[in-house]
């Protein structure tokens, strides 16, 4: 497969963002063969290649969310590097920035200043709060953004206290809100005669968008979403359930499937109990229906549980950790992690791009560069600086 391949083949982005939301945007395009620009101050790096664990080096994080990308230093706070920035977005397709609203403009470097020389450009903008509303200026992280947007006071078990996700969940889901804006905005461009535009996604919005229904209960009848575990309100049985080795995971939201869970467990009579006879009756007596499964479930092993609801019909799985995503066989047989060659590491594993499109698909070319890597590739050939002139902005620091 050659670059010329793969779906976005052609588009070039420049990422002048740091840390996660911005990274995970540019890194999913660069999957797909976009040619992403990651800039990073000239003094110091992005602070997610200080992230451990480290590989004695870069941080595992950034050989992630720095791949297929090429990596330039530039000071944007200097009026060189704000002109060398307005160079680079004056023939990108994208540009991608996630600093508090108002630096962008502050250095000379907001939409209206890139745009005329770009008009076509489209300008993601990602930042904790969005561009506008009373905290619009506020510095945000995800952790903020993920409590904000509801998710942290629904995640738990009853009386325990509201928690956060062990990963950037709000950053990441961004990122990917990021990714399908600038796909609307470069067809609009493309197809409907539009110029550019700005993409403004903050942190809380999308995390709160796959909040479903909860906005329509609470204006309708107040109700306000609480923690259930790994219980959900709508459907139940739905849980995690310990064996005599580990653990399973159980969903029946549909009738036949808890029919077939009964069925799988030798408990059919219960089909008919009056508290489990229709999902609603279920919700309301969680506790009785999930002790039935429990209480089975602790006799068998994870291997047991799973083969024998699996013959009857019901949808369960194991619960994993990533040494068990090494050995599965539906992993593998999906190719689901790639080993890709790295100057540092050798050859090591990483993520396959995801989704899998069946004729262009994307690909891993190479894993997180060095700070600066590209920096003579892209100012002496990218942009024909003289030797001089390059040797003059690395003298200053600009690059």
């Amino acid at each position: 497969m050659t670059d010329t391949d793969t779906p976005l083949a052609g588009l070039e982005v420049l990422d002048l963002s740091t840390m996660v939301s911005g990274g995970f945007t540019t890194v999913m395009l660069a999957d797909f063969g976009a040619e992403v620009l990651s800039v990073e101050h000239p003094d110091y790096n992005d602070p997610v290649r200080d992230w451990s664990p480290d590989a004695g080096g870069d941080s595992f994080y950034w050989k992630n969310l720095g791949r297929n990308k090429k990596h330039i230093s530039l000071d944007l706070s200097t009026e060189k590097g704000q002109e060398l920035a307005r160079s680079l977005a004056a023939d990108v397709d994208i540009v991608v920035e996630n600093f508090r609203p108002g630096t962008m403009e502050r250095w000379n470097l907001g939409y209206d200043s890139l745009s005329e020389r770009n008009e076509s450009l489209v300008m993601v903008r990602l930042s904790g709060y969005g561009q506008t509303g009373p905290r619009a200026t506020k510095p945000g992280f995800g952790t903020i953004a993920e409590s904000l947007s509801t998710f942290s006071h629904i995640n738990g078990f009853g009386e325990s206290p509201p928690l956060s996700p062990p990963i950037p969940l709000a950053d990441l889901t961004a990122g990917m809100f990021a990714v399908q804006g600038a796909m609307f905005a470069l067809y609009a461009r493309d197809n409907g005669g539009q110029s550019g535009q700005v993409i403004d996604v903050s942190l809380f919005e999308p995390l709160f968008r796959l909040m479903i229904g909860d906005v329509e209960a609470y204006d309708t009848n107040g109700v306000v979403p609480t923690r259930t575990g790994n219980r959900d309100v709508r459907s139940s049985p739905r849980n995690l359930y310990e064996t005599a080795d580990g653990y399973i995971a159980l969903s029946a939201s549909s009738q036949n499937i808890f029919e077939n869970v009964m069925a799988g467990i030798g408990r059919s009579d219960l089909v008919d109990d009056p508290r489990f006879r229709t999902n609603a009756d279920r919700v309301e007596h969680a506790d009785a229906i999930d002790r039935v499964i429990g209480e089975w479930c602790r006799e068998h092993s994870t291997d047991e549980a799973i083969a024998k609801m699996e013959s009857a019909g019901a949808v369960v799985g194991p619960v994993y950790d990533i040494a068990d995503t090494f050995a599965d066989a539906q992993y593998q047989a999906r190719d689901d992690m790639l080993s890709v060659p790295d100057e540092q590491l050798g050859d090591v594993a990483t993520h396959a791009p995801v989704p899998k499109l069946s004729e262009t698909p994307g690909e891993v070319r190479h894993l997180g560069g060095e700070h600066g890597q590209h920096n003579r590739a892209v100012y002496r050939e990218r942009l024909g600086l003289t030797k001089e002139e390059y040797q003059q902005l690395r003298s200053e620091e600009v690059i």
